[in-house]
């Protein structure tokens, strides 16, 4: 069975008759009119390398950012001579509980592609298409197929245009007067929501980041909120990571913003470089009355997950967890797509079996796994 990557080109170039021994090298010198783009979406967004997605797919290592339990994929078709012929398709494939991809489920995936593209081009070589709509049209009544919700659909196309170096959105330059400062904050209700997915993503562009970090203290709370779920598919600079840090601290020791806020700010706050700064931010969430509700625990366990690696930090969390406002059927969840993650799973379980854990996380994991686990 091909790979997705493949498979992909050959569907493109009518390669059919090609030998099993083909490989990705190959299909790389038969893409003549199209590149093809992988990027994971679950977590947020962040390419996959042509060698992880290959070796992924061939079940040689696990899916580098599993969520629920499933590999969440967005792949781009792009064919820089004719913008109309682009295609993307929205992928979510099962993983074992190793995290490696499920291949029975792989295989039905492709099948059911190929069936759909033998149906739609029969009328003609499946190399010279009439136009892109058989690609689109492809994953039709296909059931690991899937449509990213607003914020993720926003961040991925302003990634996709930056990636294929086509210009942004026509919201693009409202956004920038915004950010920049030249109209009145409170004018927000006009920014368009692709353009400030747009003016985030391309961070690097002018002073762009710079400006952002000056002006992200005194934003208002929608487009403060609007901004950090699309800081969460960057690497924010020194800056702005400073600002992030400065705002989060702020409103957990005012106590005065909703816990929608703050797992906003935890979402921003994921993507900066893991220092003593973040960690002591994080660690003032778990034990403020945020720390508890549901909204926060979700921004924590689903975006900050690599910072629960340091060993006091995922303690608190853990307690904090099986205090959770929530409930029972909270801490199941959050846990369960945790102990997901292979870095994750070690660390947890030493924390469970730890003597000095509370009462309370002893009880959550008795409600989860049964009395006897432990």
């Amino acid at each position: 069975m091909d790979t997705l990557d493949q498979f992909a080109v050959r569907s493109r170039h009518g390669l059919h008759r090609l030998p099993r021994c083909f490989t990705v090298h190959h299909a790389r010198q038969c893409r003549r009119d199209s590149s093809l783009f992988a990027n994971a979406t679950g977590r947020c967004i962040s390419k996959l390398s042509p060698d992880s997605f290959r070796k992924v797919e061939m079940g040689q290592i696990p899916y580098p950012k599993p969520f629920l339990h499933q590999a969440w994929v967005a792949i781009l078709m792009w064919n820089p001579k004719q913008a109309n012929e682009n295609v993307v398709w929205f992928l979510k494939l099962p993983l074992d509980e190793q995290g490696f991809l499920v291949q029975a489920a792989r295989d039905d995936f492709l099948n059911r592609l190929l069936q759909n593209l033998t149906n739609s081009m029969g009328k003609g070589p499946l190399d010279q298409p009439t136009d892109a709509t058989e690609y689109r049209d492809a994953l039709k009544d296909n059931p690991f197929s899937f449509t990213p919700d607003q914020e993720k659909m926003a961040a991925f196309h302003a990634t996709a245009t930056l990636t294929t170096r086509q210009p942004a959105s026509a919201f693009y330059d409202g956004a920038k007067q915004y950010f920049h400062g030249k109209t009145d904050l409170n004018q927000w209700d006009s920014l368009g929501y692709q353009g400030i997915a747009d003016y985030v993503i391309r961070h690097q562009q002018g002073n762009n980041e710079n400006k952002l970090a000056q002006i992200l203290p005194r934003l208002p709370d929608v487009p403060l909120e609007a901004s950090c779920t699309f800081i969460e598919h960057i690497q924010p600079g020194e800056l702005l990571s400073e600002a992030i840090h400065q705002r989060l601290e702020n409103s957990v020791t005012e106590g005065k913003v909703s816990a929608n806020q703050i797992g906003a700010l935890l979402r921003a706050i994921s993507q900066c470089p893991e220092q003593e700064e973040k960690i002591a931010v994080l660690t003032q969430v778990l034990h403020s009355p945020y720390g508890k509700e549901a909204e926060v625990i979700a921004a924590l366990a689903s975006r900050c997950w690599a910072s629960l690696q340091y060993p006091e930090l995922l303690k608190l969390f853990l307690q904090t967890l099986a205090e959770n406002n929530a409930g029972q059927a909270c801490f199941n969840r959050v846990m369960a797509d945790l102990m997901f993650i292979p870095t994750l799973r070690a660390l947890t379980l030493q924390q469970f079996r730890s003597p000095e854990r509370s009462e309370a996380l002893s009880r959550a994991i008795g409600g989860m796994f049964g009395d006897g686990f432990l």
